[in-house]
């Protein structure tokens, strides 16, 4: 080996300048620029794109779609022709949402679907993540298990509902229930899926190393399957709200769903929409909650990867 190689060697062993890096990345990019005038154009589409792909500027946007929506709520079935008990304005809306809070006791039953879909939620959610890391460590449990889950999973949570009024009566339990039902599957199919995809090398080594069964369970698998129960738990809120909703529409007499079935009695069309906004802004909270813990529990992940 000449001289010259050793040097060169020598040189590729040293660690890299974050400095240097920088400059050596900037100074390629503007070689691109100048050798390539398409890639100046990608390069300078990309950073106008970035720009305005700002928090404040999506924040803008969002406020700005949502008011053209209601404004065009507002003006255009009354511009086509359309009576109210059919499509009601944003301001029929209002005015009814005043009413039901005054004379329906509708605090009462924004409470009562959301402490049932809280509750539903989370017993569903841990009933789901327990089972599917049962399932996941006991290939024998999950092979007897298999045909039996995958009946209950495809026979429709929805026709449950009658009958656990049959057999529980007029309150809460069957509500209860079906929202259990309908959160428990979806977090209980990603976390087994995860545990079926840990990487293999990695337990192999744990196992040279001498680490135990619920060694390698809280320190690989667990870890590894975070990403998918999070993004279970993020199908499970907005499932929470449609099985609790169910539950009322069947045979509830509290909560938002008795009140859409209390409105399409009455023909109050305005009603039943008051409703169902107030359904989707409590799932919408529940997958806010959701995602604000996942930020936090896979910090460690980047963001692009997320």
């Amino acid at each position: 080996m000449s001289p010259a190689d050793v040097t060169a060697l020598k040189r590729s062993q040293q660690p890299i300048d974050p400095a240097r890096a920088g400059q050596s990345r900037e100074a390629v990019e503007s070689v691109v620029r100048a050798a390539d005038p398409l890639a100046q154009g990608h390069i300078a589409a990309s950073e106008r794109a970035g720009a305005l792909a700002s928090p404040v500027a999506i924040l803008l946007g969002s406020v700005a779609f949502g008011i053209v929506f209601l404004l065009a709520w507002q003006f255009l079935p009354p511009a086509l022709g359309v009576p109210s008990y059919i499509i009601p304005t944003v301001t029929d809306l209002a005015n009814e949402l005043g009413r039901m809070a005054a004379r329906e006791n509708l605090l009462t039953h924004v409470l009562s679907t959301v402490t049932i879909a809280t509750l539903g939620f989370v017993i569903g959610s841990l009933l789901g993540a327990a089972m599917g890391y049962i399932l996941g460590m006991s290939i024998f449990i999950e092979k007897v298990l298999s045909p039996y889950i995958l009946g209950l999973q495809i026979a429709p949570k929805v026709a449950f509902a009658p009958l656990f009024i049959m057999w529980l009566g007029y309150n809460a339990w069957p509500k209860l229930i079906v929202t259990i039902l309908v959160v428990f599957f979806p977090i209980l199919v990603n976390v087994l899926q995860s545990m079926k995809t840990v990487d293999r090398d990695l337990i192999n080594l744990a196992r040279a190393y001498s680490m135990s069964r619920m060694q390698i369970f809280w320190k690989i698998e667990v870890p590894a399957s975070m990403p998918a129960l999070m993004a279970g738990l993020r199908i499970g809120a907005t499932l929470a709200v449609i099985g609790v909703t169910v539950g009322e529409l069947v045979g509830g007499n509290t909560g938002l769903g008795y009140l859409i079935t209390y409105g399409e009695g009455q023909a109050n069309t305005a009603m039943v929409f008051d409703a169902i906004v107030l359904l989707t802004l409590i799932g919408i909270v529940l997958y806010g909650a959701v995602a604000i813990i996942e930020a936090r529990v896979l910090h460690y992940i980047p963001r692009a990867m997320r």
